[in-house]
C-alpha cells in the first residue's frame, strides 16, 4: 500500500508541474477511489500534503523562467491561509455527499469554463 501512496504522490506531483493545478484536484480522487476514504477524511489528507512546501521546487522552475509572480503568490498564500480555515471549519457541518457532490460541481464547472473559453 505504501509503494501504491508513494506512486499516487509522484503522478500528482508530475501532472501538478505540468499544469500547474492543485494537488487535491488529484488527490481526493485517488484518495477515495484507490484507499476508501471518505470525502472528508480525503479533503483533510489533502490538505496534510500540501501543507509543507511541496511545491518548492516546480515554483523556483518557473521563477527561474520568469513564469511566477511572487508578490501576488505571497497575497494569494495569505488569502488561502484565512480561507482555508474558515472552509475547513464549514466542511465539518456538510454531509458527505453533499460535500462530494459540491467538489464534483466545482470540478465540472472550472473545467467547463476552461475548455470552452479562449
Amino acid at each position: 500500500m505504501t509503494w501504491m501512496i508513494l506512486l499516487v504522490g509522484l503522478v500528482v506531483g508530475v501532472v501538478s508541474g505540468v499544469v500547474g493545478i492543485g494537488g487535491g484536484v488529484l488527490f481526493i480522487p485517488a484518495l477515495i477511489w484507490l484507499l476508501g476514504m471518505d470525502q472528508h477524511k480525503a479533503q483533510g489528507t489533502s490538505l496534510g500534503a500540501l501543507l509543507l512546501p511541496v511545491g518548492i521546487f516546480a515554483f523556483l522552475e518557473y521563477y527561474r523562467n520568469g513564469n511566477a509572480d511572487v508578490h501576488v503568490a505571497l497575497l494569494l498564500a495569505a488569502g488561502f491561509l484565512v480561507g482555508g480555515y474558515f472552509g475547513a471549519v464549514g466542511a465539518q457541518h456538510i454531509p458527505e455527499v453533499w460535500l462530494r457532490r459540491i467538489f464534483a460541481v466545482a470540478l465540472m464547472g472550472i473545467g467547463g469554463r476552461m475548455f470552452f473559453t479562449r
